[in-house]
């Protein structure tokens, strides 16, 4: 997904138009002011928050019987996130369908609008997503994400890595295990079940027992595979992260450094320009003397 400018609102603006371009009209102008402030975000974001406290009370047939005002709130919201999009599109034009996270708003209205009966039913569920609205209309949430998008080349390596890892001990567990403890090493699958279990820490002592209580010396092969699996690769997966985030970070920092550049150099062009008048003007007056 695309990375919106930087702003103060906490749905900061995803496009820029120039008060000078032809293209924008004085009512597509204040359109887009509006659908850009931050009072109107704040706005759609308690709308979202509504929203979400509706699908979650709707969740209860009694409560849906005994409060009937809860649809036509939930249909109200709704109607606001339909007007909301429909404002986006008028003032943005053809830039909302260029941006990723105007076209995840886009596809969570439009799944809100499916008939819930009939072949469409099983659809139903998928009104949960306009709770992930906060993701695009947060702009904290949106730099998370996209950092997380950031780290998938790294996380599927480290992946592969962990797989490799349960892999050769399950191998190894089988081979070495198999006929003291059939139940949890007595085949490759139930190894791999047995170590998936003790990586996760899930009642990893009783699992390893029957094997440690058998050969003592194999407590060596369950910590060191412990530590590797646990603690070394969770930091990695960890290190990654934090890379990514540090790398958005400084991408927010260029993107506010080149608007501040922006700013400045059309605000020098308005001032060249407002002096070439000026001078002309002092011509025109000197020359009608």
């Amino acid at each position: 997904m695309s990375r919106s400018p930087t702003s103060s609102s906490p749905h900061s603006p995803r496009h820029s138009f120039t008060a000078r371009s032809p293209t924008v009209t004085p009512t597509r102008a204040r359109v887009l002011a509006l659908v850009e402030s931050s009072r109107f975000q704040w706005f759609i974001i308690a709308v979202i928050v509504v929203n979400a406290a509706v699908l979650g009370l709707e969740t209860s047939p009694q409560l849906v019987r005994e409060a009937g005002w809860l649809a036509p709130l939930g249909w109200v919201t709704v109607a606001v996130f339909v007007v909301e999009i429909g404002l986006r599109i008028f003032a943005h034009r053809g830039a909302f369908f260029r941006d990723g996270w105007s076209l995840f708003d886009l596809f969570v209205v439009a799944v809100a609008l499916i008939p819930a009966s009939g072949a469409f039913g099983v659809l139903r569920v998928l009104r949960v997503l306009r709770v992930l609205r906060l993701l695009s209309a947060v702009r904290s949430m949106r730099r998370v994400v996209a950092a997380l998008v950031a780290t998938l080349p790294g996380m599927v390596s480290i992946g592969a890595l962990l797989v490799m890892l349960v892999y050769v001990s399950g191998v190894v567990s089988t081979q070495l295990f198999s006929t003291t403890d059939p139940e949890h090493f007595g085949d490759l699958p139930t190894s791999l079940l047995s170590l998936f279990q003790v990586m996760t820490g899930d009642d990893w002592a009783n699992v390893i027992r029957p094997v440690t209580d058998a050969h003592p010396a194999s407590w060596v092969f369950f910590i060191a595979y412990i530590l590797i699996s646990t603690y070394i690769v969770l930091n990695l997966f960890i290190a990654v992260a934090v890379e990514a985030l540090e790398m958005q970070n400084e991408d927010d920092k260029r993107e506010i450094v080149d608007e501040v550049e922006e700013s400045e150099r059309l605000v020098l062009d308005a001032v060249t320009e407002l002096r070439a008048e000026v001078a002309a003007l002092r011509e025109e007056l000197g020359r009608s003397r």
